[in-house]
C-alpha cells in the first residue's frame, strides 16, 4: 500500500514536472516568435531606408536633373528654383552699420551689425527678439508692420552715438521673410501664401517690402529695405563673407532648403537676363524634391498622409527634423502592436509629434550601459514602463536607421546641386585621365540647423556619404562650412552688399 502511493506521488511529480517544463519551454517559444516578429519589422524598416551608393548617385541625378528642369520653365519641376535677383554677394570688404530683420514665426528678431571692412570682422552690436501678440496674426497688414515698424524704431533709438544716429545717411536693412514670395527684385516680392500661425488675407498678392517701407515711414525712421531674402540664401551670404569659395548654402534642420549661386545665361526661363557678376543665387526649394529613387517606406506614406501639405515636400519629411522623430515614434508603435515586448500599447504611442527629434537625437546618441536616457525618454515622453536593455537596443537601432537614410539624403542633395554647376568632378573623367588628373577648384558649401551643428551622428552619417558618392580625391576639394544666423547677419550683408552708399 505504501509502496503504490509513492509510486503514486511520484508519478504526479513526474507529471508535474513534466507539465511546468513543457509551459516553460511553451513560454520561450512564444516569446521567440513575439522576437522574432519585432526583428522582422525592423529588418523591413532596414530594407524601405536602404541606401546604397549606386541608389544615392541616382538621387544625385535626379537632382541634377530636375534643377534643369525648373530652370527651364515655370512649373516645369517639383523644384521651383526661384530667382533671388541677388548676383552680388558680400566680399568682405564692406564697412559700416546694417540692419536685420528677421520675420520668420510667431516671433521677430532685430539685429544691427557693424562691419570693419575685414573679412570674418564682424562686430553683431544688439539683437532683441520679440513675440508677436496673437491677434496681429489674423489682423491687417498694416497693424502687423506697424507694430514691427514701432519696435524696430525703439531699437534704433537705443544707437550708441558712434552709430547712423550722427551720420547724414539712411540706415538700410536686410529683411529675411520667411514665408512663401515671389521675388520681383533683389528688394521687392510679392507674398504668395501665409503659412505657420499667420492669416492676414489683405496681405496675400502684395509686395512685403512696401507693407514695411510704409510702415516704416509713418513712424518717420529713415530706413531702406535693400534686400528681401529668405534663411538660405542669408546663409550663402555670410558664408561668402567668411569664405569666397563658397557656392551654395544648405539648412537642415526643423526644415530643409538649398540655394546656390548659377550662370545666368542656364536660367532658361528667363532669357535675357543679365547681371554684372555673370550669376545669380537661386533659391531651390528643395524640400519639394522628389524622385522613384527616394527610399519610401510605409511609416512615410501615413506620416504624409496626416501633414497638412500631403503629397509635397517629400524629400524635407524624409530628411528634416520636423519629421525623423515622429517617423521613429510609427517604427515603435508597429513594434508595439507586434508584440508585448513594450507591454501593452501605450496611448502615448497614439500621438502624433509627440516624440521630437531632438529626443530621438538624445536616445540615439546615449552610449550609457544600460541606455538609461532610452529608458527615461519612453517612460517620460511615450509611458513606456520598465523596457528591458535588449527592447531598448532596438530603440536604439530604429533611431540609427531613420538618421542614417536622413543624412546620406541629404548628403545626396548637396551633391545634385555641385553636379549641376560642374562641382562633383565629373566632368573631369576622360577617356585614359583619372578625375583628378584636371585640378578640381576648392569648393565650399555653407551649412546651418540644428540637425546638422547639433546632431553628431547625423553629421559624420553625412559627411561619410559624401565621401563614399564624390570618391576621397574629388571630396578633398568639397569644404561644408557651418555657419551662424545667416538668416540675420546674413541679412544685414547683403544690406550691405546692395547699399546705395559706396564703402557701406
Amino acid at each position: 500500500m505504501g509502496r503504490t502511493v509513492v509510486i503514486g506521488v511520484a508519478a504526479v511529480v513526474a507529471v508535474a514536472t513534466c507539465a511546468l517544463a513543457a509551459a516553460i519551454v511553451g513560454k520561450r517559444v512564444k516569446n521567440r516568435r513575439k522576437w522574432k516578429r519585432v526583428v522582422e519589422v525592423l529588418r523591413e524598416l532596414e530594407e524601405g531606408c536602404a541606401t546604397s551608393v549606386g541608389r544615392l548617385k541616382q538621387v544625385v541625378d535626379a537632382m541634377a536633373v530636375e534643377m534643369h528642369a525648373g530652370l527651364a520653365s515655370e512649373g516645369g519641376s517639383k523644384l521651383k528654383m526661384l530667382l533671388t535677383f541677388i548676383h552680388t554677394l558680400p566680399t568682405g570688404n564692406e564697412k559700416g552699420t546694417y540692419y536685420a530683420l528677421h520675420l520668420g514665426g510667431t516671433n521677430f528678431r532685430v539685429l544691427r551689425v557693424q562691419l570693419e571692412g575685414q573679412r570674418s570682422s564682424i562686430m553683431t552690436q544688439d539683437v532683441e527678439r520679440q513675440p508677436i501678440p496673437p491677434h496681429l496674426l489674423t489682423s491687417t497688414s498694416e497693424d502687423l508692420f506697424d507694430f514691427i515698424s514701432h519696435s524696430l524704431k525703439q531699437f534704433v533709438e537705443k544707437e550708441g552715438s558712434d552709430s547712423h544716429s550722427s551720420s547724414n545717411k539712411g540706415r538700410e536693412l536686410g529683411f529675411t521673410f520667411s514665408f512663401p514670395v515671389q521675388q520681383m527684385s533683389v528688394s521687392s516680392g510679392d507674398l504668395i501664401k501665409w503659412t505657420k500661425a499667420f492669416a492676414i488675407e489683405d496681405m496675400v498678392g502684395r509686395d512685403v517690402t512696401q507693407c514695411l517701407q510704409q510702415a516704416l515711414a509713418r513712424r518717420g525712421l529713415d530706413m531702406r529695405v535693400a534686400a528681401l531674402v529668405n534663411d538660405t540664401v542669408g546663409t550663402l551670404a555670410l558664408g561668402h563673407y567668411n569664405d569666397e569659395d563658397t557656392v551654395a548654402a544648405v539648412i537642415i534642420g526643423t526644415g530643409s532648403n538649398a540655394c546656390y549661386i548659377e550662370r545666368t545665361d542656364a536660367i532658361i526661363k528667363c532669357q535675357g537676363l543679365l547681371t554684372t557678376s555673370g550669376g545669380m543665387v537661386v533659391n531651390t526649394e528643395w524640400g519639394n524634391f522628389w524622385s522613384s529613387h527616394l527610399p519610401r517606406t510605409s511609416y512615410d506614406i501615413d506620416l504624409d498622409a496626416t501633414t497638412p501639405n500631403p503629397n509635397e515636400q517629400g524629400f524635407e519629411k524624409m530628411i528634416s527634423g520636423m519629421y525623423l522623430g515622429d517617423i521613429v515614434r510609427r517604427a515603435i508603435l508597429r513594434m508595439s502592436q507586434e508584440s508585448d515586448i513594450f507591454g501593452p500599447v501605450s496611448p502615448k504611442l497614439l500621438t502624433p509629434f509627440i516624440l521630437r527629434t531632438p529626443l530621438m537625437a538624445e536616445m540615439h546618441e546615449d552610449d550609457s550601459p544600460e541606455l538609461s536616457d532610452v529608458g527615461r525618454i519612453l517612460n517620460d515622453v511615450l509611458e513606456i514602463q520598465d523596457v528591458p536593455l535588449k527592447a531598448r537596443k532596438l530603440v536604439v537601432k530604429v533611431c540609427d536607421v531613420v538618421t542614417r537614410r536622413a543624412a546620406r539624403l541629404a548628403a545626396a542633395g548637396i551633391v545634385g546641386i555641385l553636379k549641376k554647376i560642374g562641382r562633383d568632378g565629373s566632368g573631369c573623367t576622360t577617356i585614359g585621365r583619372s578625375r583628378t588628373d584636371i585640378k578640381m577648384k576648392r569648393t565650399v558649401v555653407a551649412i546651418e540647423g540644428g540637425l546638422y551643428t547639433s546632431y553628431g551622428i547625423f553629421r559624420e552619417y553625412l559627411h561619410e556619404a559624401l565621401v563614399e558618392i564624390l570618391g576621397e580625391e574629388i571630396a578633398e576639394h568639397v569644404v561644408l562650412k557651418e555657419t551662424n544666423d545667416g538668416s540675420g547677419i546674413g541679412a544685414a550683408l547683403l544690406a550691405a552688399s546692395y547699399s546705395t552708399y559706396q564703402g557701406g
